[in-house]
């Protein structure tokens, strides 16, 4: 099942600062970038956190689930937590700040 660009564009405005944060597609679903960095999934209308000791906040709170078939867990975080969680957006950040920036494509031709 296919997430609904109205589900990524709700959570995306619930994150706020639209200049950090922003959904691309990718494969029918969408990635969540925080200061151009991966940091989420949005599949099957959930969103996907990755499991990170920056989002350690979330153990305990969210269950473990896989993003889509074949892929390692991540942080299903309910939609009480995305509407209600002002922390949410702060450790999202948090984690862009660790990550790599994401390898540039090579152009053809």
């Amino acid at each position: 099942m296919a997430t609904r660009k109205e589900t990524a564009a709700f959570i995306r405005k619930q994150l706020g600062d639209e200049l950090r944060f922003s959904v691309k597609p990718m494969f029918g679903e969408f990635a969540l970038y925080a200061d151009g960095k991966p940091v989420a999934f949005i599949c099957d209308d959930q969103l996907f956190v990755k499991i990170l000791p920056e989002s350690a906040a979330l153990e305990g709170r969210c269950e473990h689930a896989p993003a889509y078939p074949g892929s390692k867990d991540y942080y299903l975080v309910p939609e009480d937590m995305i509407t209600g969680d002002r922390k949410l957006p702060a450790m999202l950040l948090r984690m862009a700040e660790v990550l790599p920036a994401p390898k540039q494509r090579k152009r053809k031709g």
